[in-house]
C-alpha cells in the first residue's frame, strides 16, 4: 500500500524535478523586479540554480517549514511557481545599480502568509554575495514578489541591504531601521518548534 508524502520534504525524488531540468511549468513566473531585464531560463537558469545550491547548502539557507535546502523549492512539484527566478540586471533600468554584473533574484514563497520570507531573502542575499568570488556577479539584489502580504517592508531592508554591501562590502550587516516583520505570535513559535528540529540557519 503506497503511503503519503509528507508535507515536510525528504529523500523521494518521485516528487522533485532534478537541477539538471528547467521545468517551466514548475517554476516561479517572474515577477515586477524582474522585469524588463535578462531572465535566465533553460540552460541558463539551471546553471545558476545549481550553484544556487552550493552556497545555500554551505551558508545553511534552509526552508525549516520542509527541512530541506531552500534551493530544493524550486523543484518541489507539490509547490510550481513557488521558490526563485534570476534575471541579469539591464544597466539601461531606472532603478539599475551602477555595477558592472548585477543579477536579480525574486523570491516567491509558497503562501502569501509564509512566515520565512524575511528570513530565508535575508539569508539568500548573504549566500549569494557572501560567496561572490564563486560566481559571475559584482551583486545578487534580492527581492520578495509582492504577493507576499510584508513584501514591501521585506523588500526595503533589502534594499538597505544592498546599499550597505555596495558601501562598505559587508553582507553581514543588519538593517538599521526597526521594522517588526515575520508572523504573528503563533506563527512564530511554530517556526521556531520547527527551527529546533532541523539544521540552524547561521543568518
Amino acid at each position: 500500500m503506497p503511503g503519503f508524502p509528507s508535507p515536510f520534504g525528504g529523500e523521494d525524488d518521485e516528487l522533485f524535478d532534478s537541477y539538471d531540468e528547467f521545468v517551466s511549468d514548475n517554476v516561479p513566473r517572474p515577477g515586477p523586479f524582474l522585469d524588463g531585464h535578462n531572465i535566465l531560463a533553460g540552460p541558463d537558469h539551471v546553471s545558476f540554480h545549481r550553484l544556487t545550491r552550493e552556497l545555500f547548502e554551505e551558508r545553511k539557507v534552509y526552508d525549516m517549514t520542509f527541512n530541506y535546502n531552500l534551493a530544493r523549492l524550486n523543484l518541489d512539484t507539490r509547490h510550481p511557481g513557488a521558490g526563485y527566478r534570476y534575471a541579469v540586471e539591464s544597466p539601461d533600468a531606472d532603478d539599475a545599480i551602477d555595477v558592472d554584473a548585477v543579477l536579480r533574484a525574486e523570491f516567491t514563497p509558497t503562501t502569501p502568509f509564509c512566515p520565512q520570507t524575511h528570513t530565508l531573502t535575508i539569508g539568500s542575499f548573504r549566500a549569494w554575495n557572501g560567496l561572490s568570488d564563486r560566481h559571475e556577479y559584482d551583486l545578487v539584489r534580492v527581492r520578495s514578489a509582492p504577493m507576499h502580504h510584508q513584501s514591501e517592508a521585506i523588500n526595503e531592508q533589502l534594499a538597505e541591504l544592498e546599499t550597505t554591501f555596495l558601501e562598505e562590502g559587508d553582507p553581514e550587516a543588519e538593517p538599521t531601521e526597526a521594522r517588526e516583520i515575520g508572523s504573528n505570535p503563533m506563527e512564530r513559535a511554530m517556526t521556531e518548534e520547527e527551527a529546533s528540529r532541523g539544521p540552524q540557519a547561521p543568518f
